[in-house]
């Protein structure tokens, strides 16, 4: 049977990597979450936004045609 002490060094080196991986993964767990947030965030603000820009077209297209009508002659 192996000494314990190069078995005993080996497991905790393990367990160090170990304990790495898990912060690691822990780390970029959190950072997933903040990531898939701001895209939540980022969509509803583009829908947002695009009804926004949706409503603005619709009111210059209506001015366009008062102003067209303007210009044209009354008709007799």
């Amino acid at each position: 049977m192996p000494p314990a002490d190069p078995i005993r060094a080996e497991l905790e080196t393990l367990h160090a990597l170990v304990e790495r991986a898990l912060q690691q993964q822990r780390r970029l767990a959190d950072e997933n979450r903040s990531l898939r947030h701001s895209q939540e965030q980022l969509a509803t603000d583009r829908a947002s936004l695009v009804a926004r820009n949706d409503t603005a077209r619709t009111r210059i297209e209506a001015m366009i045609q008062r102003l067209r009508a303007l210009e044209q002659p009354p008709q007799a």
